[in-house]
């Protein structure tokens, strides 16, 4: 078979220029762009989608990548962020730029103010008894490190076992894997079944008084499939185990309630969830955090220092160690502002109705094989499928995609190396959706998916 030689050119971007126009003067366009955008939208005969109603309030997506509109779904990876978001962050550097909890003056007060404020925002938003059980860390990697060390390293010891599943995240994963070494503890791995969803049977029967927590994701980042937690939260409870719950997938997607699901943890990323990145949280039982020893040292975490000990402050302060990402915590409570004001029964119904869109359409395709469980009237997706084209590289696929049609999905493992190599593949790729996206963005991505295919066919 010929080589087949394919030159890639760098992306380029057709947009505003920062140099040559005002920021009051972008505001001005988005502004027009809102209103052209809305009339023609209200002209057609289709009812008004959530992705059409929101789309407008994201600069971002109104640009050209590479000569083509730009179709965004790698929303998996990141969201994209909301001009309310995006003010917020703004609005802190320019008017109240200062640090927290440590000044007396009006600055370092307003800044406080609504640090806290995002706290609160975060703890309604899962439903936390209290603001004092979130913790604000860099990302939901760190918040589970966090877990991984103070709790890990407090309570585990020889012979106690870590319940996982294949599908876990590298976050999930690696921690794991190093506080199992230095402790003893043994890690236990549940597959996937015939429908490919992790087997649930199956970590029932794994758990037992051995079992000291289990960790596993509430939505996964390859498959599309949720776990029941709550079951499991009972099921491990049981035996006197914990539950750490990575909810990357669900808290931004559906209606997270720490309380009824009853986790010990939770983690979340903001960047996912249409804030800044470089922020995240955990979710902790009061009890859980109070009895924990702090994971980083410094200022801010301390009640009193001494020249031989110090004492700690009380969570979740203990955990929060030097100057946090204040800007980004405060933009975080402004995307939960805008979340909520959407509700997130309507974003996960509407995704719902995308996921399965996307699903038909792009099993459609000859020689395309989609990885996880099939829709169903018992099994929702969530809104992102993997897959991979008989012969064809996922990395490929992708490129063409980026620089022939502006479409923007992944391609790789997606930091899910373990579930890809049962799965029998290195890397797959992956088109992720978020309520700002459309049918039609599904239709573009269909019609450029079935163009790559056919170019590179035409080598065969």
């Amino acid at each position: 078979m010929e080589a087949v030689v394919v030159t890639m050119k760098l992306p380029s971007f057709k947009s505003l220029s920062p140099n040559a126009i005002s920021i009051s003067s972008v505001h001005r366009s988005f502004s027009f762009l809102r209103r052209s955008s809305s009339l023609s939208v209200a002209s057609s005969s289709e009812p008004v989608s959530l992705g059409h109603h929101t789309r407008n309030d994201f600069r971002i997506l109104h640009q050209e990548v590479n000569g083509s509109k730009l179709v965004y779904l790698d929303n998996a990876a990141t969201s994209q962020k909301p001009a309310a978001v995006l003010d917020a962050l703004q609005n802190y550097y320019e008017f109240y730029n200062s640090n927290v909890h440590r000044g007396i003056h009006y600055l370092s007060a307003k800044a406080t103010d609504e640090f806290e404020l995002a706290r609160k925002k975060v703890a309604r938003f899962i439903n936390a008894s209290d603001s004092r059980e979130i913790v604000f860390t860099r990302n939901a990697t760190e918040a589970i490190n966090l877990v991984a060390y103070s709790w890990g390293l407090s309570n585990l010891k020889p012979g106690d076992e870590v319940i996982l599943t294949v599908a876990e995240h590298h976050s999930c994963i690696v921690p794991w894997q190093i506080v199992s070494q230095k402790t003893g503890a043994v890690l236990k791995f549940v597959t996937l079944n015939e429908d490919e969803i992790p087997d649930i049977d199956m970590l029932r029967e794994m758990i037992s008084s051995k079992t000291k927590l289990v960790a596993v994701h509430h939505v996964s980042n390859v498959l599309a499939s949720s776990l029941p937690i709550e079951e499991i939260v009972v099921w491990a409870h049981d035996v006197g185990a914990k539950v750490l719950v990575d909810a990357c997938q669900s808290v931004p997607h559906m209606v997270v309630d720490v309380q009824k699901l009853n986790a010990d943890f939770l983690v979340a990323s903001s960047h996912k969830m249409c804030g800044p990145t470089g922020i995240g949280f955990l979710y902790g039982k009061s009890d859980l955090l109070h009895a924990m020893p702090p994971f980083l040292g410094g200022g801010e975490m301390i009640s009193d220092v001494f020249l031989d000990h110090s004492t700690y402050a009380e969570p979740p302060s203990r955990f929060e160690a030097g100057t946090p990402a204040i800007g980004e915590a405060i933009a975080l409570g402004a995307a939960v502002d805008y979340l909520s004001g959407i509700g997130m029964s309507k974003i996960h119904e509407y995704e719902v109705e995308l996921s399965n869109y996307l699903y038909e359409k792009l099993s459609s395709l000859p020689n395309v094989r989609i990885y996880g469980p099939k829709p169903s009237e018992k099994v929702n997706r969530a809104a992102l499928c993997s897959f991979n084209v008989e012969g064809l590289h996922p990395t490929d696929l992708a490129t063409f995609l980026d620089q022939q049609h502006g479409v923007a999905i992944r391609s790789g493992h997606h930091c899910a190396q373990p579930l890809h190599r049962y799965l029998g593949v290195n890397a797959s790729a992956r088109a992720s959706l978020y309520f700002y996206n459309t049918k039609e963005d599904v239709d573009s991505f269909i019609v450029a998916l079935a163009d790559t295919v056919s170019f590179f066919d035409s080598f065969k």
